[in-house]
């Protein structure tokens, strides 16, 4: 009889050597947090092989994770928060005085590296080949939403239109809710951007107050590409297909949402200089279709304007 000898690497865990300070510092995540991972993927990534020294899925998701956080090698985020609209509402109104705000939405240009890539399409302004990644966020820093899935090229207000946050509002099923946006995005009375050529000391206010609640986003970007420099430029791009890519990104957004949550250590600032997307290009004058839907954003934003 031949007896075939499996072993799994799970003698060793940095887990085991490293203190917390280390744990929270390599990893982005407490050392109970990690813990409540494996328990959570090991069903999914347990290696289902009799090959000597397969990895453990404790060892694969801390290689994975160091990956997310240092990017050294090699559709929509769930909006369970537990929040009601309310206190939403009041987190972003506190900000700057904007009623009614559920959510503050921005591109942002995710770099990759593949020399295979010939499609202009990926190439945005910047010069680079990146995902144009769509992300609404809530007044606690929470990513709601993601959209991982188009070019550097495509501009903002396409990917909203064709997003799922993007329908959903357009149906009215946030309420009277809104969103804030760039000048990138159409107006809509769902999707308040500022006024172009400000005329009045009310409209200046209602922009500066725009302008400020809207910089919560960019923050979010920054902390969100420094927990994982995989996905900021300063790492050379994303080494994978384009698909592979997209994955990549949702999953460092949940993974940034768990840090958030549980109240991980804020990451130092990264500079996010040339990773905006084309977030200021001029909307095009709307079409007969759109115009009443442009003329509701005007109403919208007047009677917010009424305010300050």
């Amino acid at each position: 009889m031949v007896y075939i000898n499996a072993y799994v690497r799970q003698h060793f865990s940095p887990l085991n050597v490293l203190s917390d300070r280390a744990v929270q510092s390599k990893y982005q995540l407490t050392r109970v947090e990690i813990q409540r991972l494996v328990t959570l993927v090991s069903p999914h990534i347990q290696r289902a092989t009799r090959c000597n020294f397969a990895l453990s899925p404790e060892v694969q998701l801390l290689a994975t994770r160091r990956f997310y956080a240092v990017g050294s090698f090699l559709e929509v985020v769930g909006d369970g928060t537990g929040l009601s609209k309310a206190s939403v509402h009041r987190g972003f109104h506190a900000m700057a005085g904007i009623p009614r705000v559920i959510g503050v939405v921005d591109g942002t240009l995710i770099p990759i590296h593949n020399p295979s890539l010939v499609d202009p399409c990926w190439i945005g302004r910047k010069h680079y080949a990146a995902i144009n990644t769509q992300v609404a966020v809530d007044h606690d820093g929470l990513i709601t939403d993601i959209v991982a899935r188009w070019p550097g090229g495509t501009h903002d207000s396409f990917v909203w239109a064709n997003s799922a946050v993007g329908q959903k509002a357009g149906r009215g099923e946030f309420g009277r809710s809104i969103f804030l946006g760039d000048s990138g995005y159409p107006l809509r009375s769902y999707l308040v951007t500022p006024i172009t050529n400000p005329a009045t000391p009310q409209e200046e206010r209602f922009n500066e107050a725009h302008t400020h609640t809207r910089t919560h986003i960019e923050r979010v970007f920054g902390r969100w590409k420094s927990r994982y420099r995989c996905i900021h430029r300063s790492a050379g791009g994303l080494r994978l297909s384009p698909v592979k890519c997209c994955r990549v990104i949702v999953v460092t957004a949940m993974l940034h949402n768990i840090a958030v949550c549980v109240g991980a250590d804020e990451p130092p600032p990264v500079d996010e200089d040339g990773e905006t997307s084309e977030d200021e290009a001029p909307n095009p004058a709307p079409r007969e279709s759109r115009a009443a839907l442009h003329q509701a954003g005007v109403q919208t934003r007047e009677e917010l304007v009424n305010l300050f």
